[in-house]
């Protein structure tokens, strides 16, 4: 049966080819002049070209143009029907899917043997170059709107974080995240904007992008409630406090400081079920009762106060303690719940883990600083040392990419 399943392939495969000659002639002209910029240009006659669809090889025919004075060619055939050096716009976002999301080596074994479809790997590179190119020089002037949502917004959860990458020119260095989640009124999340940026010091463009994003969605949704969600870091607050209207910590954050605590409470083998239902119940009073984080503080206290730990035990119940003293008035989760709105960051914090860390992880462990300047250059396309490209069509912005003027 696999035998029959491949044959079917390829002769659907063939058939594809054959139609997508056709669909390529329907771009181009007749032969006769045209004008462009003001200048007459006139066809050379019909040109043979191969074009590579997902399907395979397109072989057309085609009319191409000089002016009377020469100078460089043009077709078009390539220009209306968009095409990046030789494939077709299907194809690029095939190659898109498979390259950004597992790597060359991965992208090539799936293309050969899923879609019976065999490319060399400088190929696959050098579409990542041309497609990379063109989304960072012209990612400014465009404008991605979000797709046509079922529900009005009545909410906005904008994060920042950081994630660590390994770079060949000068080790560990601390790669931005952020993202703009659209919220309806019952609280359940609607859609998801990604950006990321490159190390830098100082963070100046990544905040120069990421107020150009927000901006964007402030303009679309000028009635919603904006609110920030990210880990108790004091260079994200100063950051998002004038941009949003409401602010606080993540409550999975502060849940990893209750866990400090409790180790450091309970650090006896025998006391693991104590330690559990302690947690258990610190957790819930955070989460559901009004006044609670003031409450756990004054008995974080209580027990730095009235009894004697470990150096490394107090240490930790000091920190939880701190945290939580510096960040009572970020942690009224009761009333948020109450009012629909998000309390975790976990949007967030997948955006480190997949735009950041499993994409370009996927095609090396280290990074060069210099390559990734176009690598998460935005939430459209990304690149690594192997030029990745980041898949428009994850966030519904492939056509809106594919039929912008001027690519």
């Amino acid at each position: 049966m696999l035998r029959s399943e491949e044959a079917i392939r390829d002769a659907l495969n063939n058939a594809g080819c054959l139609a997508a000659e056709q669909a390529l002639k329907q771009f181009d002209t007749d032969g006769s002049p045209i004008i462009l910029g003001g200048l007459k240009l006139t066809s050379k006659g019909l040109y043979h070209k191969t074009y590579q669809t997902q399907w395979g090889e397109a072989k057309v025919d085609r009319h191409v143009y000089q002016s009377t004075q020469g100078g460089r060619h043009y077709c078009p055939l390539e220009k209306d029907a968009r095409i990046f050096l030789t494939p077709t716009p299907g194809f690029v976002e095939l190659l898109a899917c498979q390259y950004a999301e597992l790597g060359s080596s991965r992208a090539l074994f799936d293309l050969q043997h899923c879609h019976g479809r065999s490319i060399a790997r400088s190929y696959l590179k050098s579409i990542g170059d041309a497609v990379g190119a063109v989304a960072q020089a012209k990612e400014q002037a465009w404008t991605y709107a979000p797709p046509q949502l079922d529900k009005p917004v009545k909410s906005v959860s904008v994060g920042i974080d950081g994630t660590c990458m390994l770079l060949t020119e000068g080790g560990w260095r601390e790669s931005m995240v952020g993202t703009i989640s659209l919220y309806d009124g019952e609280g359940q999340r609607l859609h998801t904007i990604q950006m990321g940026a490159t190390p830098e010091y100082g963070k100046k463009k990544f905040y120069g992008r990421f107020d150009q994003e927000l901006s964007k969605v402030k303009e679309r949704y000028p009635k919603a409630s904006y609110v920030a969600i990210t880990d108790g870091a004091r260079d994200n607050w100063s950051y998002l406090s004038s941009r949003t209207d409401r602010q606080w910590v993540d409550f999975w954050h502060a849940v990893g400081y209750l866990g400090q605590a409790a180790d450091a409470l309970f650090s006896g083998k025998r006391q693991r079920v104590a330690r559990k239902e302690w947690l258990d119940r610190a957790c819930h009073r955070l989460k559901s009762q009004p006044g609670s984080a003031t409450r756990l503080y004054n008995e974080l206290r209580e027990h730095l106060e009235s009894r004697s730990f470990k150096k490394t035990d107090k240490e930790h119940l000091l920190a939880s303690a701190t945290h939580f003293n510096n960040n009572q008035s970020k942690m009224h989760y009761s009333r948020h719940q109450s009012d629909n709105l998000p309390i975790g960051s976990g949007v967030t914090e997948a955006a480190c883990k997949t735009l950041v860390k499993q994409r370009l992880s996927a095609v090396i462990d280290e990074y060069s600083k210099t390559k990734l300047r176009l690598s998460l250059s935005g939430n459209y396309i990304a690149k690594s040392r192997l030029q990745v490209i980041n898949p428009i069509y994850l966030i519904g912005d492939w056509l809106i990419f594919m039929r912008t003027p001027s690519i």
